[in-house]
This record gives structure tokens, sequence and C-alpha cells, in this order.
């Protein structure tokens, strides 16, 4: 399997990481220990959201259709935020 999923810091107010992975358990554990670049300076996450896909290309298509347009980003995060506590 892979997911798209969506990460929010609770470092950094209003902070979310958008991402796709095949290990889910292993991607989030190194966003929390500091190991990818891009992510770091906003550790710790909290896992928000994710998607799961048969194969990586329509994860990989998922996550960057969230991360151009703002209305599909604007449409997650409504669903996101009616769910959480």
């Amino acid at each position: 399997m892979w997911y798209f999923y969506v990460l929010e810091s609770r470092r950094t107010p209003n902070y979310y990481y958008k991402g796709s992975t095949n290990d889910l358990r292993r991607r989030f554990s190194q966003h929390q220990n500091g190991e990818v670049a891009s992510s770091s300076p906003h550790s710790p996450f909290r896992l928000v959201y994710y998607e799961a896909y048969l194969f990586e290309s329509a994860a990989r298509k998922r996550e960057a259709s969230v991360k151009k347009s703002g209305a599909a980003w604007g449409a997650l995060m409504a669903r996101v935020r009616k769910s959480l506590p």
C-alpha cells in the first residue's frame, strides 16, 4: 500500500506537512525524530489524515493535487477539522 498523509505541527501553529510513503509508521517516526530536513523545525507532529492507495502513482498524484490546488487543500481541511477533537 501507498499512503498520502497530512501531519499537523504541535510546535508551529497552522503548519501542515503533506507527503506520501509506502510505510506510514516509519515515515511518521522519521518526522517525529527530526530526520526529515524540511519538517524537522516544526516537530513534533500529529497525524491528522491519511488515504491509502494501491499504487505509488496514485498517492503521489493526490499529494501533488493537494499541494497545488488551494481548493483541494481547503476541502480536505474542512473534512479534517470536522473529525478532530
